[in-house]
């Protein structure tokens, strides 16, 4: 046989083959059949239509496929990032876990202004008033009486933002720990009072920093451990002297949770040491305490009821209780549920304001306050 013959021979039998669709994708038979051609062209051709084949192959393979060695690519799995939800809006995670961001699922990202404590408006009745306050400094006590009226109006406004997660749960995935400032300001503003020209009675500032750990602690009857932290915070009332008020505080922080029915939460405090120079307000630990307690009950999604305590922990008691009370306003009775609420507060016992350290009174006020969620 010439070699002109046996060419045409090998061509002869390589042309059909190569007309030939390879088997199915993913399939051994497929890159065997394209290796058994002998014309390097044909032969090109044929492994160019079975590789554009695999980019349409399923992630599953046949059990024959798999028994015939070929690779196969698995299918991705969902993680704790992917987890449905509207991040600290997500209504499937509980409040503490929303609030502080302890989850993958709750996150809602770094830099975004959140409310911290009730942004408020109320109307407050003292069952007295400061009208001449006084302090353990000698050149801290204010000369005259001014003509203050009981009744005043009560503003609070409180943000925050986070401003780092992830410093120390890179081994857990699914939890995360975060970093905050928050700022919170409260004024007493006596708006009825026309004859002294309605001033702000007192105006406290309240900025801090706050380091989160979640934790996942089952603890006896259902309840569960949801987070530890420390904050520093700084509160001043902004005043020059005689007026002026202000302390610094390192506190540890806790809290746990039954459901998102219950809620306990904790913090207790060191007052940073300042000289007699500088302090404006001494032993003011010893009024407003060093220590505080909180219990939250929502018996529904449209009520809270949350009660505050603090105390000294000293021998002397004195310390705080507040008791408070926000309904959702916006329901199904009146239209669509929003973060608008009617809060009702009870108050009384030592620190309401700064100015007001050292002085007792019960404080009852009604307003509307926005929450964070």
């Amino acid at each position: 046989m010439t070699a002109c013959h046996a060419a045409g021979l090998l061509l002869a039998i390589a042309l059909p083959l190569a007309a030939q669709e390879p088997a199915a994708p993913g399939s051994a038979a497929g890159w065997r059949q394209c290796s058994a051609l002998v014309d390097g062209q044909a032969r090109l051709a044929c492994f160019d239509r079975w590789a554009g084949a695999q980019a349409w192959q399923a992630p599953a393979a046949s059990a024959s496929d798999q028994a015939q060695g070929d690779a196969v690519t698995p299918a991705p799995t969902a993680t704790a990032e992917d987890a449905p939800g509207n991040g600290c809006r997500g209504t499937q995670y509980t409040t503490l876990s929303r609030f502080w961001e302890l989850e993958a699922g709750t996150d809602c990202g770094p830099l975004r202004f959140r409310g911290y404590r009730p942004m408020s408006v109320s109307i407050a009745q003292g069952s007295s008033v400061n009208r001449q306050p006084q302090s353990a400094s000698a050149d801290r006590n204010a000369p005259t009486p001014v003509d203050y009226r009981k009744t005043e109006m009560r503003l609070q406004l409180s943000v925050r933002t986070k401003l780092a997660q992830g410093l120390l749960t890179h081994h857990e995935p699914g939890l995360r720990d975060s970093l905050w400032f928050g700022y919170t300001q409260q004024s007493y503003w006596q708006l009825f009072s026309p004859g002294i020209s309605r001033p702000f009675r007192n105006t406290d500032h309240e900025p801090e920093f706050i380091y989160v750990y979640p934790t996942t602690a089952n603890l006896p009857w259902g309840w569960r451990w949801r987070y530890s932290g420390v904050g520093l915070v700084h509160q001043s009332n902004g005043q020059s002297l005689p007026l002026s008020r202000s302390w610094n505080r390192l506190y540890l922080m806790s809290g746990m949770e039954l459901d998102d029915r219950w809620r306990i939460t904790g913090r207790i405090w060191k007052r940073l040491h300042e000289s007699a120079a500088d302090d404006d307000n001494p032993g003011i630990s010893n009024y407003v305490g060093r220590a505080e307690l909180g219990l939250a009950w929502n018996p529904n999604p449209d009520n809270t009821l949350a009660l505050t305590a603090r105390h000294s922990l000293a021998s002397t008691a004195r310390g705080s209780l507040r008791l408070e009370w926000l309904q959702s306003l916006g329901t199904r009775f009146v239209g669509q549920r929003s973060n608008l609420r009617l809060h009702t507060q009870l108050f009384s016992g030592y620190g309401d304001s700064l100015v007001d350290y050292n002085r007792r009174r019960t404080v009852f006020s009604v307003g509307v306050s926005l929450v964070d969620f």
